[in-house]
């Protein structure tokens, strides 16, 4: 088990902060060799289920999710995603937190995550959670870049 967490500010607002976190194809853009497919139809929501592969060619792993709580920014400007790993191969669960910045314009993002990877002894742990944290860590500053496209199909934007 690889318990980790990432924190990290952004000057944008929580529910800008939110969309481009939880636009799950985006993901497959930040993480190496990945690509992501939604499963289930449009909006996200509780019972979402989206799948992450990883690998080259015939060679890889399926990352299988769905979102079981799913809480947007409200009039607090706080929101919370838990995302529960349901694959042969990595399991865990992974919660995105996104809450104003206390005192300042902009947002604060928590990213927990407990990643399991199936027949990894437990004496690896210790190499994969630094590796994990710096890939999200790295994944999380990649998706607040760029925002994603609008749902109107328009440019992107704030």
């Amino acid at each position: 088990m690889a318990l980790f967490r990432i924190d990290q500010e952004s000057p944008l607002p929580t529910h800008e902060v939110w969309r481009r976190l939880t636009v799950w194809e985006r993901h497959g853009d930040v993480v190496p060799l990945t690509r992501v497919v939604v499963r289930t139809p449009q909006p996200t929501g509780e019972g979402t289920v989206f799948v992450a592969r990883t690998g080259l060619g015939r060679i890889g792993f399926d990352d299988v999710m769905q979102v079981v709580v799913w809480r947007p920014p409200g009039p607090d400007g706080a929101g919370l995603c838990r995302l529960e790993k349901r694959g042969s191969f990595v399991t865990g669960w992974a919660e995105i937190e996104v809450s104003p910045r206390p005192g300042a314009a902009g947002s604060r993002i928590a990213w927990r995550e407990d990643l399991r990877v199936r027949w990894l002894p437990a004496f690896c742990d210790g190499a994969l959670r630094p590796a994990a944290r710096w890939m999200f860590g790295r994944a999380v500053a990649g998706l607040l870049k760029s925002p994603p496209p609008r749902p109107d199909g328009g440019p992107p934007g704030v």
